[in-house]
């Protein structure tokens, strides 16, 4: 049976920009757009100034006396590290250290947690989040209820200055405005590495506040920006995919996303396995690779050391159109000993692809 795919707000004008679409996370969304193209688009974030639709991803809100301690309790992160006003990237695990998605939580208030999943995965963590929530906090999936906009690139504070829109904001933090008498909630964040901001405006208002940014953005020199230079953009950063770099099979320890696991709480899902994880050492390491020759790494390729023995597998990669090369994360073996500098290949559907073990991110920005 066919899968019947959601759609954005936004569906109509994507189509009338001639965007390409595919399946994304159980929705139909562009992946680029004619006249662009997946490498202009990522040259104009890195340069000028993108617009991303990502209003696939998912919005819930945790409310009622008491809901940041109670999420603080399930989620990795530590919410007790931010004020309200300012938003946190965290884990929402399971028992064993998986990962059942990475999100954005907004800290409204001690009494309201404003979270920001990904689009497959929303169902799932409100599904936990409500099973564990006391008497008094509600979990509510708002994921029609708003759209989300992200404006990334160096001119993105100009982009939004000329709508009128707040942008002297700390990075994470967000700040409820107008817009032409709409309410949107705008947060220094994003997943390009670049400056930027994402916007969250109610569902039926994200066309026009759509048509206003692309035509603020053409004398900047921005444009439209699909999916698909959202993965070259995130890939050249380092930043985890789940389902890729992160997954129920693949811990934060692992993926080098401990930084988002508050050790020092009492308790949050999953927080005995990954103790012992990070006491113990993880079995595996997500490292980056960068190609030394022509070719582009893909996930799920084998990676070989000099001997041509396995030691890994790429998770994510890519050709690169800032570096102008292949690049790759890859979760390597920790008993092989690969450390930064060493050479290993990849197996690209039969040839093999020499490559440098780096430490993302692949190329430097002023994401902060």
């Amino acid at each position: 049976m066919t899968e019947t795919l959601r759609t954005s707000p936004l569906a109509a004008a994507h189509a009338e920009l001639g965007a390409t679409f595919a399946p994304f996370g159980g929705w139909e969304m562009p992946i680029q757009y004619t006249g662009g193209g997946v490498v202009a688009e990522h040259t104009a974030v890195r340069e000028a100034v993108g617009v991303f639709d990502v209003s696939h991803l998912g919005k819930a809100l945790v409310a009622g006396p008491g809901a940041a301690e109670f999420v603080n309790s399930c989620l990795t992160n530590d919410l007790r590290k931010i004020d309200a006003g300012q938003a946190q990237y965290t884990l929402c695990c399971v028992e064993s250290g998986g990962v059942v998605d990475d999100l954005i939580a907004y800290l409204v208030s001690d009494d309201e947690v404003f979270l920001v999943p990904n689009a497959s995965n929303t169902a799932e963590v409100c599904r936990m989040l409500s099973a564990a929530a006391p008497e008094g906090v509600a979990v509510t999936e708002q994921h029609a209820d708003y759209g989300v906009l992200a404006v990334q690139g160096p001119k993105a504070s100009e982009l939004l200055e000329a709508l009128g829109l707040p942008t002297k904001l700390d990075y994470m933090a967000f700040a409820d405005a107008e817009w032409e008498g709409r309410t949107v909630r705008v947060c220094r964040t994003g997943y390009t590495g670049e400056h930027g901001f994402e916007l969250l405006p109610k569902w039926d208002d994200t066309p026009a506040l759509w048509s206003a940014l692309l035509a603020a953005a053409e004398p900047l020199g921005g444009r439209a920006c699909g999916l698909g230079a959202r993965d070259t953009l995130r890939t050249e950063m380092g930043y985890p995919l789940h389902g890729q770099d992160l997954s129920l099979e693949i811990s934060p320890v692992q993926a080098g996303s401990g930084w988002a696991v508050g050790w020092k709480k009492d308790s949050f899902w999953g927080h005995e396995a990954l103790r012992a994880e990070k006491a113990n050492g993880p079995a595996r390491k997500l490292f980056g690779l960068r190609a030394l020759e022509r070719g582009v790494p893909r996930s799920h390729m084998n990676v070989l050391n000099a001997a041509g023995e396995k030691v890994g597998e790429s998770t994510s990669g890519t050709f690169s159109p800032t570096l102008k090369i292949g690049v790759a994360l890859a979760l390597l073996d920790t008993s092989a000993g690969v450390k930064i500098g060493d050479e290993l290949t990849l197996d690209v559907r039969g040839r093999s692809l020499r490559c440098e073990v780096v430490k993302p991110p692949f190329v430097q920005t002023n994401v902060k």
